[in-house]
């Protein structure tokens, strides 16, 4: 969604970050282009990220998220836009400002730490030709902020995953940079462990007040951790907003399907707030226009009850403990799922009536995200 001004975070609840909405932004991103050959990868981009915020681009592999955050490092040079750190352009037209003099810290996801340096060493490299005492001092500080005082003279082999996670912020953090870039932080870390480090990281980041804009392609990480989320698909972005918003009121079909879950009904409109789908008559969010809409219902709005008249029958249920989703097949075999308590009390091949609590988002069928499958490979 390209657009002449660069992508403003959509109003929503205020930023946990304390970034001033009058400040000028630590990063500004406008028009950026990038192809690889007839790939376009990154197709106008805008992008504003308000200084200590946590932001996160998010999307499907391929979707040009990675690339995006390449070439704010200074990585990968782009064919068009500008990109403006802390107020200074970095590049655009005659402008192409090497990556070690954007002060910008870089966590990639891979850490890259090296092996033959202890964790010290690797903490204090970018602060190569300033005075040792002031490597020292600045070296511990950074330890000190991320919890691993006392561990300076190991070798990240001897590290765990969490803690190699750590010292790779530290050497992010420890120059003091504008802007902090993370690179699928926490994909190397085992299902256990990522939660918990996601809370360490944002903890971090916010005691020593720096702004980061993450890249991942996990939802439930931008939602938890992110102040202000922009949400990508093929080079675009089509939503850059808060959490809650994003789930709350989607701009797109393809945010509506890819932040959290969804099910998708084909729909007629019945009034101007009025929609006609398999499972009835709906309120709309918004006014309807066309004939025919795709009407996104979620799972926690659905509810069952037993009804032995009632054309729907329950299908499937995951059981979690916690809650239950349980799966509807309606008589012209869409499906609608429901996310309840944990009482079990209906079956498979339980007939059921459903209904859905509050007004349903509908979108144009010829939404340029209708089609997009978003679990699929960019």
């Amino acid at each position: 969604m390209a657009s002449d001004a660069p992508a403003r975070p959509d109003d929503g609840p205020s930023d946990p970050g304390g970034a001033s909405a009058t400040s000028a932004p630590a990063l500004d991103v406008r028009g950026l282009e990038k192809r690889f050959g007839t790939t376009v990868a990154v197709d106008g981009v805008d992008l504003e990220v308000p200084r200590g915020s946590l932001t996160a681009l998010l999307g499907p592999s391929g979707c040009g998220k990675t690339t995006v955050l390449r070439m704010v490092a200074g990585l990968a040079d782009p064919d068009a836009g500008t990109i403006t750190i802390d107020g200074t352009l970095v590049s655009g037209p005659g402008v192409a400002v090497p990556p070690e003099k954007r002060n910008v810290g870089l966590v990639f996801q891979d850490y890259a730490l090296f092996p033959h340096l202890t964790v010290a060493r690797n903490v204090a490299y970018g602060l190569a030709g300033r005075p040792r005492a002031e490597r020292e001092r600045r070296t511990a500080d950074a330890l000190t902020l991320v919890g691993l005082e006392g561990v300076e003279d190991r070798y990240p082999t001897a590290l765990s995953g969490g803690q190699q996670q750590r010292v790779a912020l530290a050497r992010a953090i420890v120059t003091r940079p504008d802007l902090v870039l993370l690179d699928e932080p926490f994909s190397n870390l085992d299902a256990t462990l990522r939660a918990a480090v996601r809370e360490e990281v944002r903890t971090i980041l916010r005691d020593a007040d720096q702004t980061a804009v993450f890249v991942t392609h996990d939802q439930e990480e931008a939602l938890s951790l992110a102040d202000r989320v922009a949400v990508m698909e093929a080079g675009r972005v089509h939503q850059f907003a808060h959490p809650q918003t994003l789930y709350t009121a989607p701009a797109t079909r393809f945010v509506a399907e890819f932040v959290g879950e969804a099910d998708v009904l084909a729909g007629t409109r019945a009034g101007t707030y009025l929609v006609d789908t398999p499972i009835g008559r709906l309120p709309t969010v918004r006014p309807i226009s066309q004939r025919h809409v795709a009407v996104v219902i979620r799972p926690e709005s659905v509810r069952l009850r037993a009804d032995p008249q009632a054309p729907a029958v329950v299908s499937g249920i995951s059981y979690f403990g916690h809650d239950q989703l349980t799966q509807v097949a309606l008589p012209a075999g869409e499906v609608v799922r429901a996310r309840r308590g944990p009482q079990l009390d209906l079956e498979r091949g339980r007939p059921v009536r459903i209904e859905v609590d509050g007004p349903v988002h509908t979108f144009d069928v010829t939404d340029p995200g209708a089609d997009t499958d978003p679990s699929a490979d960019g």
